[in-house]
C-alpha cells in the first residue's frame, strides 16, 4: 500500500502552513506599514512644494508630479440620508452590494420571503484549531 498521510498529519501541517503565513503576513504588514509612513512623508512634501510654487502639475527626470482635489462623501445622519435617497429618488447614492449578515439575519427570520434576484453561493471550508493546553489546577 502507498505511503498515506493521516489525517493527522495533515491537521498538522496545515496549522504549521497557517503559522508561517501568518508570520510572513505580520513581516509583509510591517514592511508595507514602514514604505507607506515613506511615501506619505514624500507625498506631503510634493503637495507642499506644488502649493509653495502654485502649480497643478511638474515634470521631473523620473515622471511627471500631478496634484488634484480627491473629495470623499459619507453621512453622519443616515436615517435623514434614507430619507433624501427615497424622497429624491435617487438610488444611485449608494454601492451595488449587499450586507451579508443583514441579508443571512433576514432570511434566517423570514425564510418564505426571498428577495426577488437574490442570488447565493455556499461553499464548505475547512478550518483547523490548535489543541487546547490542559488547564493547570489551582494550588489547593
Amino acid at each position: 500500500m502507498a505511503n498515506q498521510v493521516s489525517v493527522d498529519q495533515l491537521a498538522g501541517v496545515y496549522i504549521k502552513i497557517r503559522d508561517a503565513k501568518s508570520t510572513l503576513k505580520k513581516e509583509f504588514d510591517a514592511k508595507y506599514a514602514k514604505l507607506d509612513e515613506q511615501q506619505d512623508r514624500i507625498k506631503a512634501a510634493l503637495l507642499k512644494y506644488c502649493k509653495e510654487q502654485e502649480l497643478e502639475s511638474f515634470r521631473t527626470a523620473h515622471g511627471t508630479v500631478a496634484r488634484k482635489v480627491t473629495t470623499r462623501y459619507w453621512t453622519s445622519d443616515w436615517p435623514s440620508m434614507y430619507k433624501f435617497v427615497l424622497d429624491n429618488q435617487l438610488p444611485e447614492f449608494f454601492e451595488k452590494r449587499l450586507n451579508q449578515t443583514s441579508v443571512r439575519e433576514y432570511l434566517a427570520d423570514n425564510p418564505e420571503a426571498v428577495p426577488p434576484g437574490l442570488n447565493a453561493d455556499a461553499s464548505y471550508t475547512i478550518s483547523v484549531s490548535k489543541p487546547r493546553k490542559p488547564r493547570q489546577k489551582a494550588a489547593e
